[in-house]
């Protein structure tokens, strides 16, 4: 058994390998307090022929038993990974996939489990760092190893591997990844700091991830294992000399062909066009280093244009933004609805309003919780013009977090909105970051449903071509520059601040100064957004949409609570039933009322309220007959609450019987004209020409035959 310590923060981050998993090619057992990963490696036995990208899996799972747990649900053991999990799959695979190299051409599967955590310690972090490991010690090639942190920002202080306690103060939270060599993966959120915050975060993170990959480099010259060899392939074509001379200048002219669509079809002519030309110097078993050729003629093309022309592929300049489209109203039965364009990229956002029923609950080792923000990204083949499988991708799971993360800054808490909101986006076109048209288009649905967004927010992806050492940073890059190029940042916020990012680079680092530049062009392009958003909608809408479902809460004494509820729910489910409302009331004695129509949630709201009244002496109340007997009838005046009604004081003449005056769940006006010292109320009708407890004439009282709560019954006197 061999193990490295690096001190963290609080902690020691202790890598062990020799005691668990040794028939992997490569396993890492990782602590940081007492949270713990076990990371393996494996790959195939055999190279797959003709393979053209890293087939690497990451398969980050949770165990249940780490947080002395047993899973909720019907089937008593884990199942099909939660979206929490493929997260943190995305985060490991991002930062190493690029650092195997396609020539491997095995399958290479990489399995982070957490056995334990101390639910103070996020095991996420720790899982990024015990996966680099485990494959830097194993024999799989890789150009490791890459280390990460967390850094967050609280009280005008950087804190690397927080605590969860600490992430929930932060007002930043970063997630860094890299290499000795430099930065190659930023994920994170924030409440509307400024570009300079996050670069110093960033910065901040930078010598720790130095320190974690030199732990690493020393667990690996401990117990590191001899690297595979690359399959031998010294295949060439041997015309690539007179192919370029033939394919380069229209290749040229083809990647800069207007229309995605179009463009497609001008770079697929020459490559079809290129391949009649040679057919005799290209036998069938080297065909693929032909397409191989010319999608590396396309790179060196394109990047070739932005770098010494500064002209991109659709012909704007560097920092130029797509033209933008913005309407709102698009669906006339949802509660709020936008459609977003920009360029070939289209986003139709649906928000929809609901109850507490309807909050999301998440069970994982971290606890339980419920989330009253929802956002669920779809991304259909047809987008891209494609067909395929419909379904949930980790794609789809990655971007839809991203934009949630960057909106949730801005949505209004639950007390000051008590609704369960969730957002839906449709991607109907895709050229380029779909994920920020969704927060474009994202903002603007929820301010037409309705939601008091605090700011509108927006985002914009960034890109960059880097050769040697000439630069140029793009700003609202399309899928093929994102394809081709170096960098693929995403930044979303307010018009004051930023609150979602993530950064993705292929190549070894990125200085600072190309940070910086990419944040700055990456501010004037999300504020160009605003002010075209602005136009459709620039703030929410001061109604909700007359779909949407009513709600009112309000708060009474905790102690209360029982009286409202009454015995076995009975009072709670006679008001429900009465007025077509759904309630709740917690703990804290926070009353919250569901109802399609405002009038129903106010009628029962009343109820409640009225429950809470004590009766006051001369005071008039609408009440209903509950009971009739021979000398009078006992009337609901308040919710349980019941007065009698002597036959003497129904009219100002002698009645012969109460049924001659009152019927049963008839409505009457009523006034209370004693308690006595037992705290039972005597009332008197209200009629046409009285002004106390005297009149004339019967009273025609409103029947209403709906079911009614019912309350406790005064004893007969």
């Amino acid at each position: 058994m061999h193990q490295v310590t690096l001190k963290i923060g609080d902690h020691d981050l202790v890598l062990e390998t020799g005691r668990l998993a040794k028939q992997a090619n490569g396993a890492v057992f990782a602590k940081y307090g007492e949270s713990a990963v076990l990371a393996t490696a494996c790959c195939s036995s055999k190279p797959v022929v003709g393979l053209d990208y890293v087939p690497l899996q990451v398969e980050y799972n949770e165990k249940y038993y780490a947080a002395g747990k047993i899973p909720g649900g019907f089937f008593k053991r884990e199942g099909r990974p939660k979206d929490k999990e493929i997260l943190v799959c995305r985060l490991i695979d991002r930062p190493m996939r690029p650092l195997f190299s396609k020539k491997f051409a095995r399958d290479i599967q990489v399995v982070p489990t957490v056995i334990s955590t101390d639910l103070i310690n996020p095991p996420d972090v720790l899982a990024m760092v015990a996966s680099s490991a485990a494959v830097t010690i194993s024999d799989i090639p890789f150009d490791g190893p890459v280390g990460a942190v967390r850094v967050v920002h609280v009280d005008g202080t950087f804190i690397v591997n927080p605590t969860f306690v600490e992430i929930e103060k932060a007002e930043l939270e970063i997630i860094v990844a890299g290499t000795e060599d430099g930065i190659t993966m930023v994920e994170g959120g924030a409440l509307e700091v400024s570009e300079d915050i996050m670069v110093e975060a960033i910065e901040k993170a930078r010598g720790t991830i130095i320190e974690i990959c030199r732990a690493q480099r020393e667990l690996q010259k401990l117990a590191g294992k001899e690297k595979l060899a690359f399959p031998e392939n010294d295949d060439t074509l041997g015309i690539e000399s007179d192919l370029r001379a033939f394919a380069e200048p229209k290749m040229d002219a083809a990647c800069l062909v207007p229309g995605k669509m179009n463009r497609s079809a001008a770079i697929q002519a020459v490559s079809v066009e290129a391949l009649e030309k040679f057919q005799d110097s290209i036998p069938e078993e080297k065909v693929k280093l032909f397409h191989a050729f010319m999608e590396d003629l396309e790179r060196e093309v394109v990047r070739r244009s932005i770098i010494e022309r500064k002209v991109r592929t659709d012909g704007r300049a560097p920092d130029e933004i797509r033209p933008i489209t913005c309407e709102v109203d698009i669906l006339p039965r949802t509660h709020g609805s936008a459609l977003f364009t920009r360029g070939e990229t289209q986003a139709l956002a649906i928000a929809t309003l609901g109850t507490v029923y309807d909050e999301q609950i998440m069970d994982d080792i971290d606890g339980d919780r419920r989330e009253h923000f929802m956002l669920h990204y779809n991304f259909p083949p047809f987008s891209v013009g494609e067909t395929g499988r419909m379904g949930t991708g980790r794609r789809e799971i990655g971007h839809g977090h991203l934009a949630q993360r960057a909106l949730a800054m801005m949505v209004p808490d639950k007390a000051s909105f008590p609704y369960t909101i969730r957002l839906v986006s449709e991607i109907l076109e895709s050229n380029g970051s779909s994920s920020m048209a969704t927060v474009c288009g994202g903002a603007l649905a929820l301010m037409n449903a309705g939601v008091p967004l605090k700011k509108p927010v927006a985002g914009i992806a960034m890109g960059l071509v880097q050769e040697g050492e000439n630069n140029v940073v793009l700003s609202d890059i399309l899928g093929e520059e994102d394809h081709l190029g170096d960098m693929d940042f995403k930044v979303a916020g307010t018009s004051d601040g930023i609150t979602a990012f993530q950064m993705d680079i292929k190549i070894k680092n990125v200085a600072a100064d190309v940070m910086k530049t990419a944040l700055e062009q990456a501010r004037r392009g999300r504020l160009h957004i605003l002010s075209i958003m602005a136009q459709a909608l620039d703030k929410p809408r001061e109604t909700l949409s007359e779909f949407a479902p009513r709600i009112i809460s309000f708060n009474v004494d905790p102690e209360k609570i029982g009286l409202l509820i009454g015995p076995g729910g009975k009072t709670i489910k006679g008001i429900q039933e009465k007025h077509g409302v759904n309630v709740n009331i917690d703990d804290s004695g926070l009353i919250t009322i569901y109802c399609k129509e405002k009038a129903g949630a106010e009628q029962a709201k009343n109820a409640f309220l009225g429950m809470l009244q004590e009766p006051e002496i001369g005071r008039t109340y609408e009440g209903v007959v509950r009971r009739i007997v021979d000398f009078g009838a006992f009337i609901e005046f308040l919710p349980g609450k019941e007065g009698l009604c002597h036959i003497s004081k129904m009219a100002d003449h002698r009645i012969n019987a109460v049924s001659d005056v009152l019927q049963m769940n008839q409505t009457v006006p009523v006034k209370i004209i004693e308690i006595d010292k037992m705290g039972r109320v005597n009332l008197s009708l209200i009629y046409e020409g009285s002004d106390s407890n005297t009149g004339s004439g019967r009273y025609e009282g409103r029947r209403d035959d709906r079911p009614r709560s019912g309350g406790r019954s005064q004893d007969s006197r």
